[in-house]
């Protein structure tokens, strides 16, 4: 690990952007603008950014030595295999390639090499093949991928609704999509990322709608 670059690679620390205070910085292809959340090295490794898109811009053909993990917050993203509107989820393999590109600019929640070994699936969810499910309360909950002890799902938050406590096994990260995420530690507006550690708790409710991409357990392979 490159220290020169590293950046919240500590997984048994609780760490966090606030959507209204995110630092844009110019990628090395023209046009694309990312948000550093965790970085392992320059440009490879474990990495997770938010990335902007402006329109009209592209990114070189790669490979993805240990998958790509997208979703499509505004805009609509493309590459040659189709384009994928805001909303979208995208699970792009270990060993995969692709050239990005935009027509009228996106932005997008991207990880990078962090599939566990044996998840090989090809993940596209589009808005129009989206599932909802009754969670627990008033929640609704789109399972969007699981592997071993990792789920990912998005969760809309009614106005007003409190979740019960709990604890994180395996850990959580969260992206606030819209809205506000709210719990003991602080106030999350759209926009925000939060990563909590293993055996974490809280109790989060929420003032208003909210919508958030939810990943958990899957810290567990990265603390052994």
């Amino acid at each position: 690990m490159n220290e020169l670059y590293c950046l919240n690679m500590d997984f048994d620390k609780q760490v966090y952007k606030l959507g209204n205070q995110l630092d844009w910085v110019t990628s090395p292809s023209d046009g694309v603008s990312r948000v550093h959340l965790e970085r392992e090295d320059a440009e490879s490794g474990h990495t997770t950014s938010f990335v902007r898109f402006a329109p009209g811009a592209s990114f070189s053909p790669h490979t993805h030595p240990l998958g790509e993990e997208i979703y499509v917050m505004d805009g609509v993203f493309s590459d040659e295999n189709g384009d994928y509107p805001a909303g979208t989820y995208l699970r792009n393999p270990p060993g995969s390639q692709h050239k990005p590109f935009t027509k009228e600019g996106c932005t997008l929640f991207v990880k990078l090499d962090q599939f566990q070994p044996g998840d090989t699936q090809q993940v596209v969810i589009r808005p129009e093949n989206q599932q909802w499910q009754p969670g627990i309360g008033n929640l609704e909950v789109l399972p969007l991928h699981q592997f071993k002890t990792e789920s990912t799902a998005l969760v809309f938050w009614p106005a007003g609704e409190v979740f019960q406590p709990h604890t994180h096994w395996g850990g959580e990260e969260i992206v606030v999509l819209s809205g506000t995420f709210i719990d003991e530690t602080g106030h999350y507006p759209g926009g925000s990322w939060i990563r909590n550690p293993d055996q974490s708790r809280h109790h989060p409710y929420v003032e208003e709608d909210t919508l958030i991409l939810v990943k958990v357990g899957h810290l567990l392979h990265l603390t052994d």
